[in-house]
């Protein structure tokens, strides 16, 4: 089995591999202060609660945009499963053609969601990935990576908007039908942060085609993706919360067989 571990900025989702079955997706709170031993702990006991022993895990692969947490968590799983956690950075193995001014600073997370993209996908591909911050990845039909966008994520926009209008405060985003107009003040939040970023999501993705081509596919991902994709216009946006993982299994593969 391969252990995953995918660092965001707010989660952290992990994953557990048996062949290429998912068998365990679980999401933490991303806790930098939080030490090794902590995180093994937590980890331990996410794995029993799912009746998967410590035994058997060959391998393990790390993906993080909290840098910090990169040592604490590879002593974790190395205390563990007793294996040395492969890191997803520069100078491993990916097989993404990346074109971009600087193909070193382009984030493990996005890295990641590419390779899972390109494995499951026939490109040309647009990717968005739901979480603190919103990110849209471009992949051309030849499947090189050419650049994206990133957009303040939907609970950022939140906390901004409650933080600084005393009157407004924090909403559900997991909402039903939601009305553009709306008729108190929840309801209008509703409209601007859900609606507002569907429509975001439906313009970023005619301009993506123009600049990709029309046959695009549309891929969404993170834990947001399902509060918003419903409410666009564009038909046929793929839902995939497996996205990462399935890259980063990817990635271990290209890195770790043989």
């Amino acid at each position: 089995m391969i252990f995953t571990v995918d660092v965001g900025n707010t989660n952290i989702v992990l994953g557990v591999f048996d062949g290429d079955r998912l068998v365990l997706m679980a999401r933490v709170a991303t806790e930098s202060q939080r030490t090794e031993d902590e995180y093994a702990v937590t980890f331990n006991e996410l794995l029993g609660l799912n009746g998967i022993t410590r035994d058997g895990f060959e391998g393990a692969v790390i993906s993080s945009v909290v840098p910090q947490l990169i040592i604490p968590l590879k002593n974790a799983v190395k205390k563990l499963f007793g294996v040395k956690a492969l890191i997803v950075g520069p100078g491993i193995r990916t097989g993404l053609n990346i074109r971009l001014d600087d193909p070193a600073v382009l984030g493990a997370d996005l890295v990641c969601g590419a390779v899972g993209a390109l494995c499951r996908y026939k490109a040309p591909l647009i990717i968005f990935d739901f979480g603190t911050a919103t990110t849209i990845s471009g992949i051309d039909r030849s499947g090189t990576f050419l650049g994206g966008s990133i957009v303040p994520g939907i609970n950022v926009s939140l906390r901004a908007l409650s933080s600084s209008a005393a009157q407004l405060r924090d909403i559900n985003t997991d909402a039903g039908e939601i009305m553009a107009i709306g008729t108190n003040t929840i309801d209008c939040m509703r409209s601007g942060v859900i609606l507002g970023n569907a429509s975001m999501v439906d313009g970023m993705i005619a301009r993506y085609r123009d600049e990709l081509g029309q046959d695009a596919s549309v891929i969404a991902t993170g834990g947001l993706a399902a509060s918003i994709v419903p409410h666009c216009k564009t038909d046929g946006i793929i839902i995939d919360e497996d996205l990462l993982l399935d890259g980063m299994l990817a990635i271990y593969h290209k890195n770790c067989q043989g």
